[in-house]
């Protein structure tokens, strides 16, 4: 069976995440984001980090993220949030985390986000196992984009 590469999902944006002018607070964003990659990589892969956790004392901590606002998002608005793995390396993740509006024709937000990959009984970074990385080489789809500015550009409507 051929793995997804761009997983997708779907969500409302909510009043308690709203500022007072209905637009999706900016650090709300990267939670709406986050979340809809721990739900994708769950249903998709069969990846649940928080089970990793208790078991294997392994999972992933954030070492950067990068957001740019594109277009904003609105109270009760459903909004798709779509994802990729876009680099790894022996110990970390490269992600890219898009939010578009309901059809998919206006981008709100692109999110890139290092997760290193952690082992929490020793508090320390800690190399993937062989299984992981054969999955990660399976679903990485990289990008034509060599830095954040550059992906954006591609993924802004051009003015005419």
């Amino acid at each position: 069976m051929k793995l997804l590469k761009v997983l997708e999902s779907k969500a409302k944006i909510r009043f308690q995440d709203c500022d007072p002018f209905n637009h999706l607070n900016n650090a709300a964003y990267i939670n709406y984001m986050i979340n809809a990659r721990e739900d994708q990589i769950d249903k998709y892969y069969n990846l649940d980090i928080f089970t990793l956790a208790k078991t294997k004392g392994i999972s992933w901590v954030v070492g950067t993220n990068q957001i740019a606002y594109i277009k904003p998002a609105l109270l009760m608005e459903n909004v798709i949030i779509d994802s990729q793995l876009i680099q790894h390396t022996e110990n970390q993740l490269h992600v890219e985390i898009r939010m578009w509006n309901q059809d998919k024709t206006e981008l709100k937000a692109i999110l890139w986000s290092t997760f290193v990959h952690f082992n929490l009984l020793k508090q320390k970074r800690w190399n993937h196992d062989t299984q992981l990385m054969e999955l990660f080489k399976n679903i990485e789809e990289p990008i034509a984009a060599s830095s954040f500015e550059e992906r954006i550009s591609q993924l802004k409507p051009q003015k005419v």
